[in-house]
Parts: structure tokens; C-alpha cells; sequence
């Protein structure tokens, strides 16, 4: 069965609001809005200007949790002070979910994980939105909402085990013994799925909004992002976060933009697209989608 993606070439605030609004929805109560607030150095990561007016028009909270690798961000206290830097502050609260600490939630039929360790303060949220930024990644391949709602949402230790296949919840340990590259794949689809069931379970809704501008070949959490490789694509939003994934990919595959083919290049080198497939085959959402233009 095929899903509804929104989809606008319009970059701007006003574009934000309206794929939101085609959506559908009506989030109720404490909403958080996952973001990645950017490694210090990097440039890519999504601006105050942008979203600002979005998510202060929800009364919402910027939701984050610390990164598994040595940086800036890999702490609570260092982790605040990025996200005043990079303006996250000025429109919102910001909560970094993992500072409190972490609990389980289940992976269902998952062959590398047996649960996934997130944020101790996701459960205080009512409803969320996934916000991600589209653009390469050094890793994963690309990120968009899939590895926003997996490595985004784990905890410091949970995104080390997500990293290592489900063999360490070390993240000073997990970078010198890291597994087969499809392995990590699938464990991201696994976490990311796992999210998807916890809040189907809590009766939590979630939207799925991706900005496809700024394009790198590697991550926000990257301190030497580098410039973009392709022109903007503009912003698409879902309530499946599969065909959210799956459109950003085929917009990049469709693009007739030269520098596309770099970031084809990064993807399929680290075997990327194998997300998609797998995360459906677990539940998590649907690769066939119709693409709904707004503009």
C-alpha cells in the first residue's frame, strides 16, 4: 500500500508549514521536534531562521541526545552549549533526552539488535515530529528520518550499540571493532523501527518532515562538514518515515544536478539504499509512495 508524500521546492518557513499542514495532523501536548543540532564546526545542520517560526508556532522542544564519538556534543553540558551556539536556544527549549539517562525499548524480529537504548526523557513527550536535514553521511551513506529516529534518538550508549550490531553498549570501545557495513545498515532500520512500534504502543503520533538543502556528503556531525554537492531539493514530509526516506533518494537519483552523482557515489558505497527494503520488510513503513506537490 502506497503512502502520501507532501512535497514542496520552497525552502523557507512559510514551505515548512504547509507540508506540515497537508499532513493532516494535529499534535496535541507536549511535542518535541528531533533535530540534530549539529557537531561544532559543521555548517549543514538546519537554521533558527528556517524552522524557528515552525516550532515555536507548535510550543515545542527541541530533542537531542549526546553523540557516541569524542566532540562537543558527547556530553550534556558541551552539548547545551552547541546548541545555543547554533541557535537552537532561540526559539525553544532544548532537551538533551539522554542527560538523565536511558531505557529500553523492544526490536521485534531484529537480527542484530535485541532492544534499543533511548533518551530517558523521549517518554515525557506526547507527540513528536522528525525533522531532519537530507544530506550525505560519512557512515550511514545518507541521513534522513530513518537515521534521525534510530542513531538520532538513541542515547550516547545506544547509538554505540546500534553502530556495533548490537555487540557493545561501549562508545569508547565500539570504534575499534565495528561490524559488517550492512550489519550497522539494518540495525539503524532496526532502532528506527523500534521507535516507530514504541510510540504506536503509547498511542504518540509522529510526522515526518525532511529539508533537503545544503546537501554534503557528509553529516551535520561531522566538525568538517564540507560544502554543499548539489543544489537544494526543496522539503518533503510523510506520516511513513520509509517513503519520506525513499523520496529524498529518488529526488537525488531523478536530479540532473552534475554534483548528484557524488553523492550517489557516497550512498551506494555504503550500501545506504539497503535501509529502505529492510526497514520495510520489518514494518516500519512502505517504499511505494505518491509524491504530492504542493507548489
Amino acid at each position: 500500500m502506497s503512502s502520501k508524500v507532501y512535497y514542496t521546492k520552497n525552502i523557507t518557513p512559510e514551505g515548512l508549514k504547509k507540508v506540515y499542514n497537508a499532513l493532516g495532523v494535529s499534535l496535541q501536548g507536549k511535542i518535541g521536534v528531533k533535530v540534530s543540532t549539529g557537531e561544532d564546526g559543521a555548517k549543514g545542520y538546519l537554521k533558527a531562521d528556517l524552522i524557528g517560526p515552525f516550532v515555536k508556532s507548535l510550543n515545542a522542544t527541541i530533542i537531542e541526545c549526546n553523540t557516541a564519538y569524542p566532540g562537543a556534543r558527547n556530553d550534556a553540558e558541551s552539548h547545551y552549549k552547541v546548541a545555543e551556539n547554533h541557535g537552537f536556544t532561540s526559539f525553544a527549549p532544548v532537551d538533551i533526552m539522554d542527560e538523565s539517562g536511558e531505557f529500553k525499548i523492544p526490536v521485534k524480529n531484529g537480527k542484530h539488535l535485541k532492544y534499543d537504548l533511548v533518551g530517558e526523557n523521549f517518554k515525557n513527550y506526547d507527540a513528536f515530529i522528525n525533522l531532519a536535514h537530507g544530506k550525505g553521511h560519512a557512515m550511514g551513506g545518507f541521513g534522513a528520518n530513518l537515521k534521525n529516529q534510530s542513531i538520532g534518538i538513541a542515547s550516547r550508549n545506544g547509538k554505540a550499540y546500534i553502530h556495533s550490531a548490537g555487540k557493545s553498549e561501549d562508545p569508547d570501545a565500539v570504534w575499534s571493532d565495528l561490524p559488517k557495513q550492512i550489519d550497522f545498515i539494518e540495525s539503524m532500520a532496526e532502532a528506527a523501527t523500534a521507535v516507530s512500534d514504541y510510540l504506536k504502543a503509547e498511542n504518540k503520533p509522529i510526522a515526518y518532515i525532511t529539508v533537503m538543502n545544503n546537501i554534503s556528503l557528509d553529516c551535520d556531525c561531522d566538525a568538517n562538514q564540507g560544502d554543499p554537492v548539489m543544489a537544494d531539493l526543496g522539503i518533503v514530509a510523510s506520516l511513513d518515515p520509509v517513503a519520506n526516506d525513499q523520496a529524498f533518494v529518488d529526488l537525488i537519483w531523478a536530479s540532473q544536478d552534475e554534483g548528484a552523482a557524488k553523492l550517489k557515489e557516497r550512498i551506494d558505497t555504503r550500501l545506504g539504499r539497503e535501509i529502505l527494503p529492510y526497514a520495510e520488510s520489518l514494518g516500519a513503513g512502505s517504499r511505494e509512495y505518491e509524491l504530492i506537490t504542493l507548489d
